[in-house]
This record gives C-alpha cells, sequence and structure tokens, in this order.
C-alpha cells in the first residue's frame, strides 16, 4: 500500500439550485477557508501544492486555471489544473504525496451549473466530434438508449430504478446540503429514463485538504487506494451493458487499498441517473451491500450534481460518515457523465 495519505481537511460551499449574487471565486473561497480550518493549516506556508479540477468549456473562460489561486490562498505556489470530475484531483493529490513531491495537498472542484446557459450543448461538445457530435443527440437521450439496454441485459426493472430514486431522496432529508429531498416528477425525459431519475443541476464548492500520514492526527480518514479509468470516446465502441472503467477503477482501488468488495461498509457512488447507481453498484462488486448504506447523503439525486465537482461531494460525504463513527472502510465513486464515460473510485478507511 505504501505510504498512506490522510484526510486532514474538509469544506464545502453552496449546494443550491442556484446561487444569486454568489461567484465561482466566493463559493471557492469559503470552501477552502472552511477546509483551512478543519485542518489547522496556514495555505500560504504549510499546504505544499493545489489541484483544481474544472474544465474551460463549462467556465466560459480559457485557461481556467489562471483565475483559481487568489481564493485558495496559492498565489505563486504550485497549481495542478486537472480537466476532469473532483475525484482525479484527488489521484492526483495521492500521487503527488506518494511520490514524495508534496507532503500537504489541497484538491478543490466547483459548479457553477447556473450560470451556464446552454448545458445541453455543452455536453454534446464533449462527444466524440466526428462520430456522435454531427449526430446532434442529447445527453439524456444517450442515457435512456443506456438505460433501456442495462434494463434488457441485466434483467432489472424500472420500478427498480424508480426506488433508488426515492430511497436517495428519503435520505436527503436529513442532510443540509440537500436542494432536492422533496422532488417528484415521474415526467419521461427520453424513455424509460424520466425527471425524479434525473440528477438536478446544483451550485457548490468542495475542498480537501490531503496530507501524509506523518502529520495525520488520532482518528483520521486516511484513502487508501484509488483508481481511474475511461470507456471508449464514441458511443459506438464503449460497452452498453455495464460499467466497465467503473469496473477497472475498482479493481485497482481494492488491489491498492488491500481488500475485497465485502469489506466496504458504506458506499457513496454516482447516481446521476437512478439507473447508474445500480450499474454502478454491479460494477463495483456492491451489489450485495445494504441499500440504506449506499448514498446515505441522498447522493446526487437528493444533493444536486455539481458536474466537476460531483466526485468530491460524494468523497466528503463518505468521509464525514467516516468520521462520525458510522463505518471503518467506506468507499466513493465518481462517473463523469455520457460523454467521456470515465469513473474514479476511492477507498476509505478510519
Amino acid at each position: 500500500m505504501g505510504l498512506r495519505v490522510a484526510v486532514a481537511g474538509v469544506g464545502w460551499s453552496g449546494f443550491s439550485p442556484t446561487t444569486a449574487g454568489i461567484s465561482y471565486k466566493e463559493l471557492m473561497f469559503e470552501a477552502a477557508r472552511q477546509a483551512y480550518a478543519d485542518a489547522g493549516l496556514d495555505p500560504r506556508s504549510e499546504i505544499d501544492s493545489f489541484v483544481c479540477c474544472s474544465e474551460d468549456l463549462e467556465e466560459g473562460t480559457s485557461i481556467f486555471d489562471e483565475y483559481v489561486p487568489d481564493q485558495l490562498g496559492a498565489v505563486q505556489r504550485p497549481v495542478q489544473t486537472v480537466a476532469s470530475d473532483g475525484l482525479f484531483g484527488v489521484a492526483t493529490a495521492v500521487m503527488l504525496i506518494r511520490s514524495g513531491v508534496a507532503s500537504t495537498v489541497a484538491v478543490e472542484s466547483h459548479s457553477k451549473a447556473s450560470d451556464i446557459v446552454s448545458t445541453g450543448r455543452v455536453d454534446r461538445f464533449a462527444m466524440d466530434p466526428v462520430l456522435n457530435r454531427p449526430l446532434g443527440v442529447s445527453a439524456t437521450a444517450l442515457a435512456g438508449l443506456e438505460m433501456r439496454r442495462w434494463l434488457h441485459v441485466s434483467d432489472r426493472s424500472e420500478a427498480e430504478c424508480a426506488e433508488v430514486a426515492a430511497r436517495n431522496r428519503y435520505h436527503a432529508r436529513n442532510n443540509p446540503r440537500a436542494s432536492y429531498a422533496d422532488t417528484s416528477d415521474p415526467t419521461p425525459l427520453f424513455d424509460p429514463l424520466t425527471r425524479e431519475q434525473t440528477a438536478e443541476p446544483a451550485d457548490g464548492c468542495v475542498v480537501l485538504v490531503l496530507t501524509d500520514e506523518e502529520k495525520a492526527s488520532e482518528g483520521t480518514v486516511f484513502i487508501d487506494g484509488i483508481g481511474w479509468s475511461q470507456d471508449a470516446p464514441s458511443v459506438e465502441s464503449r460497452e452498453w451493458d455495464r460499467a466497465a472503467a467503473a469496473e477497472r477503477a475498482a479493481r485497482v482501488a481494492y488491489e491498492r487499498a488491500g481488500i475485497d468488495p465485502s469489506d466496504v461498509e458504506i458506499a457513496e457512488v454516482d447516481d446521476t441517473y437512478a439507473y447508474k447507481q445500480l450499474q454502478h453498484l454491479d460494477a463495483l462488486g456492491l451489489d450485495g451491500l445494504d441499500p440504506d448504506r449506499v448514498n446515505m447523503s441522498g447522493g446526487a439525486l437528493g444533493e444536486g450534481h455539481l458536474r466537476e465537482a460531483n466526485g468530491l461531494a460524494r468523497a466528503l460525504a463518505c468521509i464525514e460518515r467516516l468520521r462520525a463513527g458510522d463505518a471503518r472502510v467506506g468507499l466513493a465513486q465518481s462517473w463523469r457523465g455520457v460523454p467521456s464515460t470515465s469513473a474514479a473510485v476511492a477507498v476509505m478507511r478510519r
């Protein structure tokens, strides 16, 4: 397993359908301020490197990493930008620490989804530019097609997917970050996918501070294994009946952590669509885990979908449960969405 990486601090802000009058910089500043206070660290002198997860396409600004140092306390400090989901940023931080390049790293990702005027066009632009983008098919339509295919090959039912959505939103009622706990709308989006089975967008930011085990305090949560993978970028050549990227990422994360799926006690997995939660649990080998121990935060269906920060939101929820003593081994998993099909898995232990 090598050098263990500990979670020294966590912070969050927003988690609202819209944050009118608050810029992404203010969301980042507040989340970072909380994380540094939780870790008891001064970012200007005690954090060696910063990792931000953002995508120019969503931000509407080229070379977006130029706009992140000020509000993170990272001016003239090493800043890495990962154009991917937040859990990929965690993986980058883990590598920085285990390689000895840094001993303490802050990881940030955010969503200002309310500023995106044409989300559908952004998603379509992320599709394969030669084979898929010219077709003008929406990401939601592809999700509906994949859901239909997966239900057919897995012998699952639409009722099971609806149950996932209802359960996650029930869990969300006890979560102060949840914006969609009471959502109930069976309107079809792309058959068999319905609106209530689709995570709605939200603004928010999450910051994690990671450090090496020598600086960890008693009761710290450790990230003992992490893996990531990606399926084919074009819809013609990717797997349609299983979450192949999540399966490969989980295999690596379990091996790094030295555990089996049966050792996982709680899981926060991607539920961008309700059927994806079931598909991801199958890929992770957690299909037998008590449903009440899955997405106890309500997941993205309850909290809202934070775009590139969605993976950090799942990690944050898992860390909070482990810190509270609800379990000793937890797992967080992310999926970047229909265009890229990339996935990451982190195994955490207290």
